[in-house]
């Protein structure tokens, strides 16, 4: 069957809850519509995400791109609705008192704040894979599974760690379409500590980083180029975004296609 991209997610502020849509387009930088345009910062500039403060595992948040209105608050508490970006200050002071310590809230609208700043494209994994690994932790299903992982798109039909074809080795990238429209695969996503915990609580999970290495290393499928495993805690593909590709627009139902390997200083 042909792959189909059966799910895009967007992340409007960075390391919150993500909103799904039924079709984006690609922004100047290479990131998709509403996709992290917004992230928080503390006063030193540093991010203020799951990875350095568990308290960001229970906000509560939800975007609504046809207003700019965003609600957010504590999962089990009060929360409040701000217009962005006109209420950016109100909303810093609101997030200011929930984690005690100062926090402002940051826009960039042309491509937002990708985590690899390399590989800026939207991140893309298959249900196939989410339900694989998932099934090797007892109580994680496919849908809590991505919600660790965060990807943008999420493809159909496919087997598990298809998405695995879409990089190379270190000097080169992966061409691939969707609906038509251009991307590189460039490399697998390698984890943080946020995978490890729960999307909700910020909870560890025992043993999940040391069960997702053995069972990784145990079946990283033969089409994986294992140039880019120095370790085994890597999944879902980073992806760059050529210049052509810039304005166009992805919808759920698109098909997509693999293309060729090219050297990776011939892309944008």
């Amino acid at each position: 069957m042909t792959a189909t991209l059966d799910a895009i997610y967007v992340y409007p502020v960075k390391s919150l809850d993500g909103i799904e849509r039924d079709r984006t387009t690609v922004r100047e930088a290479g990131g998709l519509a509403f996709d992290r345009e917004y992230a928080i910062r503390d006063a030193d500039g540093e991010y203020v995400n799951g990875k350095r403060e568990r308290a960001v595992h229970r906000l509560a948040s939800d975007f609504d791109p046809d207003t700019d209105r965003w609600t957010v608050g504590p999962r089990d508490g009060d929360r409040e609705t701000f217009s962005l970006p006109e209420e950016r200050a109100a909303a810093s002071d609101f997030l200011t008192d929930y984690v005690g310590y100062e926090v402002r809230i940051y826009r960039d609208s042309s491509g937002g704040f990708p985590d690899d700043t390399h590989a800026s494209g939207p991140t893309l994994i298959s249900w196939a894979t989410l339900e694989t690994v998932a099934g090797w932790y007892d109580d994680i299903d496919a849908t809590e599974l991505r919600r660790r992982l965060r990807p943008n798109l999420v493809v159909a039909d496919v087997e598990p760690f298809w998405e695995d074809r879409l990089y190379a080795d270190r000097d080169s990238v992966v061409g691939f379409t969707v609906g038509g429209t251009r991307f590189e695969g460039r490399n697998p996503c390698q984890r943080c500590v946020v995978p490890t915990r729960d999307p909700d609580t910020g909870a560890e999970t025992p043993g999940f980083r040391e069960r997702f290495i053995t069972r990784r290393e145990a079946t990283l499928p033969e089409w994986a180029n294992e140039d880019w495993y120095d370790h085994y805690f890597r999944l879902m593909v980073n992806t760059r975004v050529p210049r052509e590709t810039v304005g166009s627009q992805l919808s759920v139902g698109d098909d997509i296609e693999i293309g060729e390997v090219v050297r990776a200083d011939t892309g944008r």
